[in-house]
């Protein structure tokens, strides 16, 4: 007598087999929200001050010294021309919730409080908003004619000095590398994706950005410094024509005074000959390539001359440090 068997039910579209299957249900794939603040976040500020995240140390956090990052700078410069109280904190793009530095978190007003962080797109408003000064508003036109300058040429320089010269790869490990990783693997990689990024980010801006592609990443390094050098002679020609000393003949600072110290404070500061006696002539620049330097002999002394003004503004001889020539 034959028997019959029950049919076994089809098999399902695509069904993970069952090792993998128990191995899903141990670990379950889970979409994350966005970044929570840094856990130090909510203590920090307990006191009476808002608190700034920049890239930092710990030291100079503490000491209230520039950031090595002209991003975070230029608003730790502003903040402070408006007269903004605030203490300062080292943290990563990885911590903030915006993904990027700056960012601040306002004090809080009651133990039970939380406040939201401001990202850096609205620290100029927030600046104003609480400030005890108000900086002079630069017209729209004039300030991107200009910020321009500090966007692509100058900046690039940055990028290739930093980020792409071997003579500084000790200080893009010091403020980038080491603090991310104990690992001499990861380290390596990061250093290696940075410098990517730099490249990519230099071809996509500088000169034939439009025509260079991930397939013939080349970077023309005399064009980069080049166009630094015009765009430095450029913005020094801008501030002689000012009898304030500052851009746009402002009787104060703006917020492009704080954008042009950003990247020439780190310029005289970590890429620069001790001195900076450098003959003023074609071939010595692209010998040099210290971008301090080029700060120095753009025009007749204007830029540097402006550096020192606004660094004694904002971070007095008498605050009892010695904060330019301190090293991060």
């Amino acid at each position: 007598m034959a028997t019959t068997t029950a049919a076994a039910p089809p098999r399902k579209w695509m069904q993970v087999p069952r090792p993998l299957q128990k191995l899903f249900d141990t670990f379950p794939l889970l979409a994350y929200d966005v970044n929570a603040l840094p856990a130090r976040a909510q203590s920090a500020t307990s006191g009476d001050l808002p608190t700034l995240y920049v890239f930092s140390t710990d030291e100079d956090a503490l000491l209230g010294a520039p950031s090595f990052n002209p991003s975070c700078l230029k608003w730790q410069a502003f903040l402070k021309l408006a007269g903004v109280k605030f203490q300062i904190l080292p943290s990563t793009n990885h911590a903030s919730p915006t993904g990027a530095l700056p960012f601040i978190l306002p004090k809080r007003l009651a133990p039970t409080d939380a406040p939201s962080p401001i990202p850096s797109s609205q620290l100029h408003d927030y600046a104003l908003k609480y400030g005890t000064s108000n900086p002079p508003e630069v017209s729209a036109l004039r300030l991107d004619a200009y910020q321009a300058l500090l966007d692509v040429p100058i900046r690039n320089a940055w990028l290739q000095a930093l980020y792409r010269d071997p003579e500084y790869t000790d200080l893009l490990d010091r403020f980038y590398i080491t603090p991310a990783s104990s690992s001499f693997w990861v380290r390596g990689a990061l250093r290696h994706q940075l410098r990517r990024a730099a490249e990519v980010e230099i071809l996509k801006t500088g000169p034939g950005g439009a025509a260079s592609t991930a397939l013939s990443l080349l970077v023309d390094e005399d064009a980069v410094y080049r166009a630094a050098v015009n765009a430095f002679e450029a913005l020094a020609t801008l501030l002689s024509e000012s009898k304030t000393g500052w851009f746009f003949g402002a009787e104060t600072p703006t917020i492009f005074d704080a954008s042009v110290f950003a990247y020439t404070h780190l310029m005289l500061q970590y890429i620069s000959d001790a001195k900076g006696e450098v003959e003023k002539d074609e071939g010595s620049i692209f010998r040099s390539r210290r971008l301090g330097n080029l700060v120095r002999r753009a025009g007749s002394g204007e830029l540097e001359k402006h550096h020192s003004r606004l660094f004694e503004l904002l971070w007095p001889a008498d605050s009892g440090a010695d904060l330019f020539n301190h090293k991060a």
